[in-house]
């Protein structure tokens, strides 16, 4: 039986698209977007600021030296979280049934600026009892150490969490810790996937 349903956040929740970002960011330096997605690739910044090993404001003071930017910390932000579009991949409905019957539970990798923006801009995130993320866990997905953490928060053995991932490699790490975990496809597969398992909301 279900008792704690997991999710990942970024295309399973909330849809994003890089290249958003850097068309963003690109009227505020002197590099076109494509050298704008070169250079953040070669700093080697953005996974230690995902493992939470890099101050935000650090992180921010970095990355507008290397583009040259000359903006606001909180110009920064919204620019460095305009990867993210504002319709939802799953209905506000699901998660909220969901959450007066199960324990839910956010697993994602991400950062302190990203999450603080959604968290501002996608209200159907204070459905979620708790969240597991990579900046404050110290690891990224695929890393034991934040699965274990997940399950420590879900409050049930691993074979009574249901997990949804859209990358197969994620999907296949929780399955190795005894999750219960399917690749998420779309909202009416995934609906599908909880009835299959008893779950209603």
């Amino acid at each position: 039986m279900i008792r704690t349903v997991i999710f990942d956040l970024g295309q399973v929740i909330i849809p994003f698209d890089l290249k958003r970002g850097y068309e963003a960011l690109a009227p505020y330096c002197p590099y076109p977007p494509e050298r704008i997605r070169a250079i953040i690739a070669a700093s080697d910044l953005v996974r230690p600021f995902e493992e939470g090993r890099i101050p935000a404001e650090d992180f921010a003071r970095e990355v507008s030296r290397l583009l040259e930017l000359k903006v606001s910390y909180r110009q920064f932000c919204e620019l460095w979280s305009s990867i993210f579009l504002p319709e939802t991949l799953i209905p506000e409905s699901l998660l909220a049934g969901l959450a007066r019957r199960y324990r839910l539970l956010l697993l994602s990798n991400t950062n302190a600026i990203h999450y603080t923006i959604l968290r501002e801009r996608y209200p159907l995130l204070a459905h979620f009892h708790d969240e597991v993320l990579s900046y404050q866990v110290g690891a990224l997905k695929p890393a034991d150490a934040i699965y274990q953490e997940a399950l420590r928060r879900a409050e049930c053995a691993p074979q009574e969490c249901f997990y949804t991932d859209d990358v197969p490699e994620y999907v296949q790490a929780a399955r190795r810790h005894g999750i219960d975990a399917v690749r998420f496809e779309s909202a009416a597969r995934l609906e599908q996937e909880l009835r299959a398992r008893g779950v209603d909301w």
